[in-house]
C-alpha cells in the first residue's frame, strides 16, 4: 500500500516495529544513485537497502520505522522521506530526528513522532493514536507520549502534505 499525495491519514494507525538505531542518514535510508527517478514506487523499493536488502520485502502496509536519536541525517534530500512514505511506512517514530527531514516529512504528509522509542522491539504491535498523540505498544500494554506537534502540523499531515493543505486553505493569509 503506498500513500498518495492528498491521502488522508487515519486517526488511529497500526502497524508493527522496524527498529533502526540512532544516526540512520539519508543514505541509509535511500541510496543516492537511485534519487533520479521521479518513479516514486521503483524509489520506495530500495528503502534502507544498504542496511538491510530485504528490508521492503518484510513490510505490511501501515508498519512504522521505529529509530533512536538523529534520525533523517545527512543530506537535506527530499527522496528520503518520499521513499518512506510511498512504501506504505505509517509513521516513523524517533528519539530525536534532523530538522530538515522532520519538515520534509510534514511537508509530504508523512507522520513522524519524538518519543521514547528505547522500549520498542522489531516486530512490536504498535497503535499511534493521532488525535492523542501518543504511542501504545501492544506487546507490552504500555503507553509513550509523543511530543506534541503543532495543530497546523497536524493539519498538513491529516490533508496529505502541504500543497494538499494549501489547496484546501486557498484563502490562507501568510500575513496573520
Amino acid at each position: 500500500m503506498k500513500r498518495e499525495e492528498g491521502d488522508v491519514v487515519k486517526p488511529i494507525l497500526k502497524g508493527r516495529a522496524h527498529v533502526f538505531g540512532d544516526d540512520i542518514n539519508t543514505d541509509y535510508i535511500i541510496a543516492g544513485k537511485y534519487t533520479k527517478t521521479l518513479d516514486y514506487k521503483s524509489l520506495a523499493s530500495h528503502l534502507f537497502e544498504d542496511l538491510d536488502p530485504e528490508f521492503t520485502k518484510k513490510l505490511l502496509p501501515g508498519d512504522f520505522i521505529v529509530a533512536g536519536r538523529n534520525f533523517g541525517c545527512g543530506s537535506s534530500r527530499e527522496q528520503a522521506p518520499i521513499a518512506i512514505k510511498y512504501a506504505g511506512i505509517g509513521a516513523v517514530l524517533a528519539r530525536s530526528f534532523s530538522r530538515i527531514f522532520f519538515r520534509n516529512a510534514i511537508n509530504l504528509g508523512l507522520p513522524v513522532f519524538v518519543c521514547d522509542t528505547s522500549n520498542i522491539r522489531a516486530e512490536d504491535p504498535l497503535e499511534i493514536d493521532l488525535k492523542e498523540q501518543v504511542v501504545r505498544n501492544c506487546r507490552t500494554k504500555k503507553t509513550c507520549v509523543v511530543e506534541p506537534l503543532a495543530p497546523v502540523m497536524m493539519d498538513i499531515i491529516n490533508e496529505g502534505g502541504l500543497v494538499p493543505y494549501l489547496k484546501k486553505h486557498k484563502d490562507f493569509n501568510l500575513k496573520k
